[in-house]
Parts: structure tokens; C-alpha cells; sequence
């Protein structure tokens, strides 16, 4: 189910997968960490659990396959965060999912791009979720966030659980940092990934009845 897109943005056309359950009460973009593609099947499984509680999803490509050659566009968390707003824009002119709240959830580096892309003046997002993030890649701007943030961290990725207890002192806006116990940094133990997908789908949840109330 869902559909295969084509997104134009920054000068490249982006491969991804648009999945708009009936009813849909928001969107979710998800932003893939290094090495990682749209076909991740840890973003695929939260998908799934967030369609299911009628919320729609993207996943997408951040980079095409020719940028991916060169290692510099992987880290480089300006260009990829750039890359999430112009997808947000296309979001926001689908007529499937026109009006609703949108949201981010980032793993690994993505999550750097995810808060940075929402601390640009004029992208509104309702919610943040970031999956074993790094958010101290994009330190710089963590002041300037305002959408509700979850940090989920396993409790034996100690070296990002430290980063990411740093971050949130950082974050301005309303934020909440979660520990999967006994998960290290791929949430691979059994039933740690269950616990990443219920997490992120009552943030989104939440904030986007919230968001749909304020507007």
C-alpha cells in the first residue's frame, strides 16, 4: 500500500514513500541517519505502527544516489536539513494531506537534521521525535526550536545517551528525553523497537490534536 513519490527539491528529484491512512490526523517525515536509506526497516516498522493509529508517513531519500558517493553530504547537516524544508513544502501542496500537522522523526544524524530544519523561521512543525539521535549535531541551532521534541535513547548507548542528556539543557522548547532500557544504539533487543514505535506515535499523537485545536 501507499505510494512511491517523486519529490523536486534543491535542484534533485528525491525517491519516496508516501503512505495516507483514512483519516489521516498528521504526517510524519521520516529523516534516515548515515548509511541508511528510505527502505530502513527500523523507520518502516514505526511507520507501520503510526499508520495504524491514522497517521500518514513519508519516507524519503535525504540525498540521491550520486551525492551519497561523496561522505561530505552525509554529515553535512546544513544541506540535509535544507533538504527536509523543501520536502516539508511539497508535503504541505499535497492535496492528500493538505492542512494537516506535520511532524519529524529523525534517527542517528537525521535527527541533527530534523531539529535543525525546525528551528528555521516559517517551517511549522507540530512535533519532533529523534531516535538515538545526534542532536548535538546541530547544536548551534537547538535554541531556536520550537516544536515539542522526544528524545528516545537506549539505556546502553551511553556515549548518545551523555549527548543527548547535553542537547536537551540546550532546547528551549517543551522537550522530554525517554531511555529504552537495556537498547543499545540500534534498538535491536527484543521488544526495544516496539517500545521507540509506541513512544513516538502518543508524541505525535498528542501534539498533533494539540496543534489541531490551536489552529
Amino acid at each position: 500500500m501507499g505510494e512511491e513519490v517523486h519529490i523536486d527539491v534543491g535542484g534533485v528529484r528525491l525517491g519516496g514513500h508516501l503512505m495516507v491512512p483514512p483519516n489521516a490526523e498528521g504526517v510524519v517525515a521520516f529523516v534516515h541517519g548515515s548509511g541508511s536509506s528510505r527502505h530502513s526497516p527500523r523507520n518502516r516498522y514505526v511507520a507501520g505502527v503510526l499508520n495504524e493509529a491514522a497517521l500518514a508517513t513519508l519516507l524519503f531519500d535525504l540525498l540521491t544516489v550520486e551525492e551519497e558517493l561523496n561522505r561530505d553530504n552525509v554529515f553535512d547537516i546544513g544541506l540535509l536539513a535544507e533538504r527536509l524544508v523543501g520536502v516539508t513544502a511539497w508535503l504541505e501542496s499535497r492535496e492528500d494531506v493538505v492542512g494537516l500537522p506535520i511532524g519529524y522523526f529523525g534517527a542517528s544524524t537525521g535527527a541533527a537534521a530534523a531539529l535543525w530544519a525546525a528551528s528555521v523561521p516559517g517551517v511549522e512543525i507540530a512535533a519532533v521525535v529523534s531516535r538515538g539521535g545526534r542532536p548535538d549535531l546541530a547544536a548551534d541551532r537547538l535554541g531556536a526550536v520550537r516544536s515539542p521534541t522526544l528524545l528516545i535513547v537506549g539505556g546502553r548507548d551511553e556515549v548518545v545517551l551523555d549527548l543527548n542528556l547535553a542537547a536537551q539543557r540546550e532546547l528551549r522548547c517543551e522537550s522530554e528525553l525517554r531511555i529504552v532500557p537495556e537498547a543499545t544504539h540500534l534498538f535491536e533487543e527484543p521488544g526495544a523497537l516496539s517500545m521507540v514505535a509506541d513512544f513516538a506515535r502518543d508524541w505525535f499523537t498528542w501534539h498533533f490534536e494539540r496543534h489541531a485545536t490551536r489552529s
